[in-house]
């Protein structure tokens, strides 16, 4: 589904991430680990848009998407959580999620403008999948009230809503478990595996290397923007070079 291959990206000279090359399978939890300044959200951003690769390339349902713009790949079915809960002031938690499809209407500025009847349709089936992906994240009884005022777990739980309310075909999920308490991990934990028994594809960056390993299919490691390890998450845990980098181990 998705092909990362020889992708860079530097930074005043540096590298960053350098010749970096991945896969994520159809229906596949693909965990992206390595210790801090790794590259592991300089290779997030590039994979989303958000950062421009210097070479290589990036490849979404055998399209190449590394020249198109964030919203673009999102419209070919890429949702992003990103690790800094960010909220809309002012709206309430389901108009929050609502956003994440209204880049997907059929209605066009006039028809919302006008309020003409194919615009109050898709308000409501907007709002429908908006509080289905609300229930499915524990938010159900939270959708009235204003965003901003949500404790940090919820806000991530919130912005997960907000990415499947859109239907994704790949999830993306950058440190989710970041400053997250022990309740607050399990669930979500606990929601990342039961979208990946639904069939959902998703690609988690994050530094816990327990979560991921839980999670994941397999794991991709990088270290100083390079992959060193490339497997399951049981014979990753156990290569020398990630026991060395990651773990500060000898190798």
């Amino acid at each position: 589904m998705l092909a990362v291959q020889g992708i860079s990206r530097s930074f005043g000279g540096v590298y960053a991430v350098r010749d970096v090359t991945l896969g994520v399978a159809d229906g596949e939890v693909c965990g992206v680990i390595g210790p801090n300044g790794a590259g592991k959200s300089t290779l997030f951003n590039l994979i989303t848009g958000h950062l421009a690769a210097e070479r290589g390339e990036i490849s979404f349902l055998g399209r190449r998407v590394d020249r198109l713009a964030p919203h673009r790949r999102a419209r070919l079915g890429m949702s992003i959580v990103f690790q800094a809960a960010r909220v809309f002031r002012g709206m309430t938690v389901r108009e929050n999620v609502m956003v994440g499809l209204h880049g997907r209407t059929s209605a066009g500025f006039v028809a919302a403008a006008l309020r003409l009847p194919r615009h109050r349709r898709d308000e409501r089936e907007i709002a429908a999948r908006a509080d289905a992906a609300l229930d499915r994240v524990g938010l159900a009884d939270w959708a009235d009230r204003p965003a901003d005022r949500l404790p940090i777990g919820q806000q991530r739980a919130l912005q997960l809503a907000r990415a499947l309310c859109a239907r994704p075909r790949l999830l993306l999920l950058d440190e989710p478990a970041s400053g997250l308490r022990g309740r607050e991990r399990e669930h979500l934990a606990e929601l990342v595996e039961e979208l990946r028994a639904d069939g959902l594809t998703i690609l988690l960056v994050e530094h816990d290397v327990a979560f991921v390993t839980r999670l994941a299919d397999r794991i991709v490691v990088l270290d100083l923007g390079r992959v060193i390890a490339d497997g399951p998450p049981a014979e990753v845990r156990n290569d020398p070079l990630v026991l060395a980098a990651y773990l500060g181990q000898s190798a």
